[in-house]
């Protein structure tokens, strides 16, 4: 599902990257679509505080109520996914000729929703969970077997440069 809906995206929607010859502003490109895949850690971190916050539990440190681990899961495991993320897209950047670069901002965009699916599916029941799972697992995935074949076989002299 995750390649027929990037490239829907990559057809239909009429948006392009902007020129960007160095990498240097292609990395600043990078960062500033990751800024958009933060929106649902920023919401799970305030929704597990509210949470958190209105829970009847009389002591602070005690067991956590299954809503607070469930926000509380999400948040951890969205960093992680995240940090993966980031790092793959800004080596992507770096490979990826110009008329490409518009992936950038769908991967991030794919990226934030799955983690929504995720967030609400990890609410429905444990094994519902999968389907938004795997929208994030498996580009990330799919970056770093590209990001490696990049490294590795088409520019294998500049792979330390």
């Amino acid at each position: 599902l995750c390649p027929c809906l990037i490239y829907g995206a990559y057809i239909f929607l009429p948006f392009d990257a902007p020129l960007l010859p160095t990498v240097s502003a292609r990395l600043v490109y990078t960062l500033r679509c990751a800024t958009f895949a933060t929106f649902p850690i920023v919401l799970g971190m305030i929704v597990s505080g509210i949470s958190r916050l209105c829970s009847s539990a009389l002591e602070p440190f005690g067991e956590l109520h299954r809503e607070v681990e469930i926000h509380r899961t999400y948040v951890s495991q969205s960093i992680h996914l995240f940090i993966l993320y980031f790092f793959n897209m800004a080596v992507l950047a770096t490979y990826l000729p110009q008329e490409l670069l518009k992936l950038i901002p769908l991967l991030t965009g794919l990226f934030a929703i799955s983690r929504l699916i995720f967030w609400m599916s990890y609410a429905i029941g444990r094994s519902f969970r999968a389907f938004g799972f795997s929208m994030t697992f498996l580009p990330l995935l799919a970056m770093l077997l590209w990001n490696l074949y990049g490294m590795f076989v088409l520019e294998p002299g500049n792979l330390l440069s």
